[in-house]
C-alpha cells in the first residue's frame, strides 16, 4: 500500500540544526499506529516517540517499536534533499495487522531525546486502516519522491 505524503513534525528544523538528528548517518525506525493515535494531530505539539499514543502493541508479526529502515539514502538535486529508504514489510502472522498511521523516527537518545520524531503519513489516502490478514505482507510504499524532501 502507497503511504501518503509524509508531514514533517514542527521539531524537526531544531533537530537538524542542533544535531539531535543526522540524517545521513543516524538510524531510524518506522512505527505503525492505530486511527485513534495523535500521530497526525500531534504535529506541532510531539517531540519523541513516547508523545504518540496508541502504537501498534506487538502482535500478529508487528512488535512494538517497528521496523529499522534500510537503504536509506540522502540526496541532493538543486535545492531539495530528499531523505528516503527501502520500503517496509510485516508479514501478518496468528491475525491481522490493522493499521492507519505510520511514524519514522531516530533510534536513540541525543541531546537528552529519546527517540526524536521526525515525520508521519496518512497508511491510506482515504479514512478507512489499512489491514494485512494472517498470511499476508503488510507493505508500506514510500512516495516516489522519497520520505521527506527538505526544501
Amino acid at each position: 500500500m502507497p503511504a501518503g505524503a509524509f508531514q514533517k513534525y514542527s521539531v524537526l528544523t531544531q533537530y537538524i540544526s542542533d544535531g539531535t538528528l543526522d540524517l545521513n548517518t543516524d538510524a531510524f525506525s518506522f512505527a505503525l499506529f492505530a486511527s485513534s493515535s495523535n500521530a497526525l494531530s500531534a504535529l506541532a505539539t510531539a517531540v519523541k516517540l513516547a508523545d504518540l499514543t496508541n502504537q501498534l502493541a506487538t502482535a500478529n508479526g508487528y512488535t512494538a517499536g517497528g521496523k529499522a529502515l534500510t537503504s536509506i539514502t540522502l540526496t541532493r538535486s538543486g535545492a531539495v534533499t530528499t531523505f528516503d529508504a527501502a520500503d517496509v514489510v510485516w508479514n501478518a502472522t496468528g491475525g491481522p495487522i490493522s493499521a492507519h498511521y505510520g511514524v519514522v523516527y531516530k533510534l536513540g537518545t541525543a541531546n537528552g531525546v529519546v527517540n526524536p520524531l521526525v515525520c508521519v503519513a496518512a497508511l491510506n489516502t482515504g479514512a478507512a486502516d489499512v489491514i494485512a490478514q494472517a498470511g499476508d505482507p503488510l507493505t508500506v510504499t514510500f512516495p516516489v519522491t522519497g520520505i521527506l524532501q527538505l526544501v
